[in-house]
């Protein structure tokens, strides 16, 4: 009777998991999401995993895009020497409450797309994220651990502060020049707090929770600046490419004018030339009476003559 309970309260937890799955991207809380993957956190969980050893979980294909890791510990064991557990490093003197014997301490990696579930949860008016939300958060793990039945611990750092390192997972941004980010530190009641960064890429915590960096946004003068900057580069590289265009069109339409015109005066003079000429020759062989020389000349190129001219008596 026992088993047969068990195994009803395993098959309707794996189906509430894939009911879940199917809608996990219609998910709009933060807190649920939260929710969905301690589930999946606590299905995969394995009791004989050594203490202080990481683990990956594996989540469905609709949660693509968000990594997480988990690893248990002794909470005195976690208190002596703190633990390193991916990007966030928890020191020394670093407090869990309430914890019986053990805690699962799981770090989650949102990654660029889930993380905008953030801008619904919390207001981020004036601030855009530059790295996907981190989340670092606990649970009991003792021996009477449940899956069906989890519970939230807290984390607190009483000496050393815990550090989340977001070196390797910023979004790298020219645009923002000598800008800093913020932290962002999202708590439970819907509060967003801001802090300077300890180093750079470098923020600090003294709790549990999610963390992300941030930039202000570009205000629209500045935007409408850049935005003009950008029109007179393009447009002014634009204009004086027509420029040159249409002004060796116009040096071309030239030239041909100047080619032809030179032409039609070769052309004319030429014309007029052989005219005169012919005109001069015409003249002075017209009366060929008076001209014997241009009178042989004519008619040896003209006329084959019977016989010569008689010249004109004299006197």
């Amino acid at each position: 009777m026992g088993s047969l309970f068990t195994l009803s309260l395993i098959l309707l937890s794996s189906i509430s998991l894939t009911l879940s799955s199917s809608e996990a991207q219609k998910i709009k809380s933060a807190r649920l999401l939260d929710l969905l993957i301690r589930d999946y956190t606590f299905k995969t969980y394995d009791p004989y995993v050594r203490t202080g050893t990481l683990h990956n979980v594996h989540l469905p294909a609709n949660f693509s895009g968000i990594t997480v890791d988990t690893a248990r510990f002794r909470c005195g064991s976690l208190r002596r020497y703190g633990a390193q557990v991916k990007e966030f490093h928890l020191g020394i003197g670093v407090s869990v409450t309430p914890c019986a014997e053990r805690v699962m301490v799981v770090a989650q990696n949102l990654g660029y797309n889930w993380s905008s579930i953030y801008y619904a949860n919390y207001d981020l008016s004036g601030y855009q994220l530059v790295s996907p939300i981190l989340g670092l958060l606990a649970y009991n793990a003792g021996t009477d651990v449940n899956f069906s039945n989890p519970f939230e611990v807290g984390i607190q750092a009483l000496e050393n502060p815990i550090t989340i390192d977001f070196k390797n997972i910023t979004r790298v941004n020219n645009e923002l020049g000598a800008t800093r980010p913020l932290c962002a530190s999202f708590e439970g009641d819907g509060k967003v707090t801001l802090a300077k960064e300890a180093s750079p890429y470098i923020c600090v915590a003294k709790r549990h929770g999610h963390f992300g960096l941030v930039i202000e946004k570009p205000s629209p003068v500045q935007l409408r600046k850049k935005v003009s900057r950008w029109k007179v580069v393009v447009g002014s590289t634009v204009g004086c490419a027509i420029g040159a265009f249409l002004l060796g069109l116009l040096l071309v339409a030239m030239l041909v004018k100047v080619k032809k015109r030179t032409r039609v005066e070769e052309m004319e003079r030429r014309a007029y030339e052989e005219e005169a000429l012919q005109l001069i020759s015409n003249v002075g062989c017209f009366k060929l009476h008076t001209i014997p020389n241009c009178q042989q000349a004519y008619m040896g190129t003209h006329f084959k003559l019977s016989k010569p001219i008689s010249p004109p008596n004299q006197g």
